[in-house]
């Protein structure tokens, strides 16, 4: 089945615009807009759209290949959260009772300004995200097989290393399926089922009706989930030449190499995955392929008010001159 889907998606144009599903709504980033289409709880759509601000516009050296991959991951980081705190400001429980703000939250707000504020918890939240994945599929992988291996004296360097590489592909793909198990996320799965399937109908030239749409396929080979899956492979690899030249057997200096190798593999991933994006030989098929295979866990088929959603999205960021978002 995949297959049949990667021979699909080659057929086509393919755009750079790309998307991120948000609590009941889709972000659509194109070459110069960005906008973020929330389907409210009165059914009615929110749509905020706006010019995309790119550092390389005002630092051109940030899109040096190798350099460009690390500054992207970070911008989408911070798009991605960005997006995900507005969607999420239309579904707050008991928002018309929440009363007063605390001494802390009035303090901060009169030091800062609201706007100054919401930065602040902005880039907060993104050190705290980022924190949190480098932690879970990065550094408790390392942890963890320091852990176990302790007990086995004299067991070799790269076999430690094919028990991590093992562990974080284990803890990663768990994390897929729990979350892709959880009624909330499922449901936001569903928007990325709906993101992915009006793409899919842009690229292939038809009009965007929730028809055309909803016949596409919902997994899509320029995914970031495949970025992800592509930077776990990127770093098993990369740590385990790493480590077959520096003979490191304490966890937490380990665990500190990790840390300093983990730019490289986002930047290396990165040009891999622009190189992937943009052909179609068997190779590259071969690299899209695992990437396909775990969207099973994190794309769903959407209804037709999720895919109605992911047409305003894309509608609102497509360029003005035909092609200029061509990948």
């Amino acid at each position: 089945m995949f297959k049949r889907l990667l021979l699909t998606a080659a057929a086509g144009f393919k755009t750079m615009i790309g998307g991120q599903a948000l609590i009941e709504g889709i972000m659509m980033l194109g070459p110069d807009k960005k906008s973020v289409v929330v389907r409210k709880p009165d059914g009615e759509l929110e749509v905020k759209t706006g010019p995309r601000k790119l550092l390389k516009d005002r630092h051109p050296f940030t899109a040096w290949p190798l350099i460009r991959g690390v500054v992207g991951f970070c911008s989408s980081m911070y798009n991605g959260i960005s997006a995900l705190m507005y969607s999420a400001e239309f579904f707050s429980e008991d928002e018309e009772s929440e009363g007063e703000p605390s001494k802390f939250e009035a303090w901060v707000e009169r030091k800062l300004g609201s706007e100054k504020m919401y930065n602040l918890i902005l880039t907060a939240s993104m050190v705290l995200g980022m924190a949190f994945s480098v932690f879970l599929f990065f550094l408790l992988p390392t942890a963890l097989g320091g852990a176990a291996l302790h007990f086995i004296p004299g067991f070799p360097l790269w076999g430690r290393n094919l028990v991590e590489g093992l562990l974080r592909v284990a803890i990663f793909l768990g994390y897929l399926i729990l979350c892709s198990h959880l009624k909330d996320i499922r449901r936001t799965f569903q928007y990325h089922g709906a993101e992915h399937k009006t793409i899919f109908c842009y690229e292939k030239g038809l009009p965007l009706t929730v028809e055309n749409v909803r016949a596409q396929p919902k997994h899509h080979p320029r995914c970031g989930t495949s970025f992800l899956f592509v930077v776990i492979f990127v770093s098993i690899l990369l740590s385990s030449i790493v480590f077959s030249f520096i003979h490191v057997e304490n966890t937490f200096a380990r665990m500190g190499l990790h840390l300093l190798l983990l730019p490289v593999v986002v930047a290396i991933t990165y040009e891999i995955n622009r190189y992937v994006g943009g052909h179609d030989g068997a190779l590259c098929r071969l690299i899209r392929a695992p990437g396909m295979g775990i969207q099973r866990w994190t794309t769903f088929e959407p209804d037709d008010s999720m895919i109605e959603v992911g047409i305003r999205a894309l509608r609102e960021v497509l360029p003005q001159v035909e092609g200029a978002d061509r990948w």
